[in-house]
């Protein structure tokens, strides 16, 4: 007759539940924590007041953008709390609200979403010298998505702002569209181009 085993110990019971709580924690931590697969990993590179520059890996597709610029366009209509999309408050003593006006502009090349780089536009978007203005036209069309929130108005687009006007041509149509502007929450979805 085989022997019986003897009990565990209290110490090897002890170290038993906490090695097996410890990957709970972790396991619970990971997924508590788990990124939004729903829209592409994003970076905020910069912010300006108003103005909020947004890296995205090079590889996002023209959906990934859009479904970024979607989420920017629901957190308007359902809060205007853009702070858990990691932005800080574009209007922080304007009794409206907090985020009552703002210019998201999203890259695929990390240097335009630098805070300097954001600065100088900054800079340059009131200047009228021709170096200003070159570096305006640059930032812009550097652009591959963007978001504008204005009080009630809002305006989202995939791809360069051309020359800051975001007027569409047949020769641009290929790799700018427009996704909606209108009121928030109203704004009725713009033709759709044809895809790059």
């Amino acid at each position: 007759m085989p022997k019986p085993r003897p009990p565990l110990d209290t110490v090897v019971k002890l170290g038993l539940g906490v090695f097996i709580g410890a990957f709970a924690l972790i396991w619970g931590g990971m997924f508590l924590t788990r990124p939004d697969r729903s829209i592409p990993p994003y970076s905020i590179g910069a912010q300006e007041g108003e103005l909020v520059a947004v890296h995205v890996p090079v590889y996002t597709s023209n959906d990934g953008l859009e479904s970024l610029i979607r989420r920017f366009q629901k957190i308007a209509v359902e809060s205007r709390d853009f702070g858990r999309m990691k932005i800080q408050p574009t209007t922080p003593l304007e009794p409206g609200g907090r985020y009552q006006r703002m210019r998201v502009f999203i890259f695929t090349h990390d240097a335009w979403a630098e805070p300097e780089m954001l600065r100088r536009y900054a800079a340059a978007r009131s200047s009228t010298a021709a170096a200003d203005r070159a570096l305006r036209d640059a930032f812009e069309n550097a652009v591959r998505g963007y978001y504008r929130l204005e009080d009630r108005e809002e305006e989202g687009r995939i791809g360069p702002l051309i020359n800051g006007t975001g007027a569409e041509t047949p020769a641009t149509a290929a790799f700018s569209r427009q996704l909606f502007k209108g009121p928030v929450g109203g704004g009725a979805p713009a033709a759709a181009a044809p895809a790059p």
